[in-house]
């Protein structure tokens, strides 16, 4: 059996989804961002402490993600305005590329993916702008969400 969009009712029209009946609880989600930078690139910010003009690269990135996944309601037309209780990243710096994790967590009637997922989305775009000047090769090469718990269906990728 399809599932259904939650966000159109009977007539097709979109809308929010009511989660006033739903139970409180407990919801965490995990999302993930990749931004390729290319091996030479790494070594270059990496011997710069990752700091450039505009500042410290990696912790503007966190705080342009945790910004922005606190406003996932005011961009994401049907998402619930959640205040989140936290927010989290890990910034996993590879050879090549940079792995993002954003982990969101609050207690509410509702799930934090969308949260978790813009927030591990402006990370990349901040690290992407921020090293723009030294290439134009640099690639955000996926988001996807990693795991979620605590409401009606838990998820692990």
């Amino acid at each position: 059996m399809a599932a259904e969009f939650s966000h159109l009712d009977a007539q097709n029209q979109p809308g929010m989804v009511d989660v006033g009946a739903k139970n409180t609880t407990t919801r965490e989600a995990k999302a993930q961002s990749i931004v390729y930078l290319g091996a030479d690139i790494i070594q270059h910010f990496e011997a710069a402490g990752w700091q450039n003009k505009k500042g410290s690269i990696l912790q503007t990135a966190i705080i342009a993600g945790t910004m922005a996944a606190k406003r996932t309601g005011d961009l994401i037309p049907l998402c619930h305005p959640l205040g989140l209780d936290a927010c989290s990243f890990d910034m996993d710096v590879q050879a090549e590329e940079i792995i993002i994790t954003c982990t969101c967590r609050l207690h509410a009637k509702t799930g934090v993916e969308m949260e978790a997922l813009v927030g591990a989305s402006v990370a990349a775009l901040t690290i992407y702008d921020m090293c723009k000047s030294v290439s134009k090769g640099l690639v955000i090469r996926e988001t996807k969400l990693l795991s979620k718990s605590g409401g009606k269906s838990d998820f692990l990728a």
